[in-house]
Formats: structure tokens, C-alpha cells, sequence
């Protein structure tokens, strides 16, 4: 049986090089960028020809447009309709992304916590700027909780600030981690289903067991493809609402 974390390796497919630095068009990369492709056309085929009532595409298309609509709405309010592209397109990334590291033979790039870092580190330095240039030096007022006793704000200014900088790092790594458990799960079952089976003979029953298995841990991670992108997304709305409001 392969290892199980072999599916996780990058591998170079257009190897490139600048300046000494390794620039190469990966594995991840194209995942990433099919992610990308298959997303945007899917929203482009179902919304081509609109039609008053719609059909299962556009049906599908419209109800991803409102979620995330809805997701801004309560989450910023109406100051957050200015971000709702970008919300709505960090979404639909992630949610294709996810989707398609469940075929079989494919890539998860969300399972690299360089990946998934870099999103969070893109996100926090972005939602700190919008936060510095609308409210200014009134910015650092954040950290102080409102309604603290004196003697205890400069220890709980201590504690906001490091669960500030902690976000990045609980976003990355919350989204990783599940996706990459998952993948691991579903190959573990999958070798045990093929070695037993490989055995012939009686032993064959004997991978029903594992078979089973996986065809429920397939279900559960198509859930948890879908929650994670949601997971992220979300928080993503609510450190914007941070950003913009205060708390």
C-alpha cells in the first residue's frame, strides 16, 4: 500500500527558475488554477441564459449568490457589500478547490499549509489596512475591551493583540488540517480495501468492511469540503466586520 501522505507531494510539471528562486507551475498550481476555471465557468454557463425560472444550474448559481450575499449581510452589514466580490470569489475557490481534490487521482492544494497560510496572511494584512485607513490611529482602539476595569486593561490589551495575530495562523491551519486529515482517512481506506481484496480467495469478503467505510468517509468528506470553505469564508466576514466596525 502507497503511503497515505504520498498524495500530498508537489511535484513540478513546467519546472522554472528566477533569480535563483524556484517558480515552477506545480501540481498545486494547477488545481489551483482549474479550481478557478472550473468555478468561473460553471457560473458562467449557468447564468449565460438567465431565465425566469431556472433551471437546476442557475438555480444552483443563484442559491451560491445568495448564501454568500447572506453571509455578508449579517456578518458586516451593509458596509460589507464593497467586499462581496471578493468574499463571494474566495468562496467559490475554495468550495471548487475542495471539490475537486475528492476525485480520485487529483490534487488538494488546501491541503498545503504553505497554501492556506499565504490566504490568511493575504487576508489579515488586508482587513489590518482597511481598518487603518478607515478609522486611522482610532484603529488601536480595538484591542481595549470596552467596559474593562483600568487595573486590568494593559493585561487584556496583552491578550487582544496576541489573539490578533493568532488569527492568521487558526485560519490557515483549521482548514488545512481538516482537509488534510480527510485525504488521509479516504486513502487509508482505500489501500485496505484493495490489499484485502488483493488477497482472494475468502478474504475478499473481508473488504466489504473498509469498502464500506470509505464509501461514508466519501459522504462526510464532500460535507467537510463544503463546511470548510464556509468556515473560511465566514471568518473572513467577521474579521472584516472587525476591521470596519470595532467590534
Amino acid at each position: 500500500m502507497h503511503s497515505p501522505v504520498e498524495q500530498f507531494e508537489i511535484k513540478p510539471i513546467i519546472e522554472l527558475n528566477a533569480g535563483g528562486f524556484d517558480i515552477s507551475f506545480t501540481n498545486s498550481s494547477l488545481f489551483m488554477l482549474l479550481a478557478m476555471l472550473v468555478g468561473g465557468g460553471f457560473l458562467f454557463s449557468a447564468m449565460r441564459n438567465r431565465e425566469l425560472v431556472p433551471g437546476r444550474m442557475q438555480g444552483a448559481a443563484e442559491m451560491m449568490y445568495e448564501f454568500v450575499a447572506d453571509m455578508v449581510r449579517s456578518n458586516v452589514g451593509n458596509d460589507g457589500r464593497a467586499y462581496f466580490p471578493f468574499v463571494f470569489t474566495l468562496f467559490v475557490f475554495l468550495l471548487f478547490g475542495n471539490m475537486l481534490g475528492l476525485i480520485p487521482y487529483s490534487y488538494t492544494f488546501t491541503s498545503q499549509i504553505i497554501v492556506t497560510f499565504a490566504m490568511a496572511g493575504f487576508i489579515f494584512i488586508a482587513v489590518t489596512l482597511i481598518g487603518l485607513f478607515k478609522h486611522g490611529l482610532h484603529f488601536f482602539s480595538f484591542f481595549v475591551p470596552q467596559g474593562a476595569p483600568k487595573v486590568l486593561i494593559p493585561f487584556l490589551i496583552v491578550i487582544e493583540v496576541i489573539s490578533y495575530f493568532v488569527r492568521p495562523v487558526s485560519l490557515s491551519v483549521r482548514l488545512f488540517a481538516n482537509m488534510l486529515a480527510g485525504h488521509t482517512m479516504l486513502k487509508v481506506f482505500a489501500g485496505l480495501a484493495v490489499m484485502i481484496s488483493g488477497a482472494g480467495g475468502i478474504a475478499m469478503t473481508g473488504s466489504l468492511l473498509p469498502f464500506l467505510a470509505l464509501v461514508g468517509l466519501t459522504g462526510l468528506e464532500v460535507l467537510v469540503a463544503a463546511l470548510q470553505a464556509y468556515v473560511f469564508t465566514i471568518l473572513t466576514c467577521m474579521y472584516l466586520n472587525d476591521a470596519l466596525h470595532l467590534h
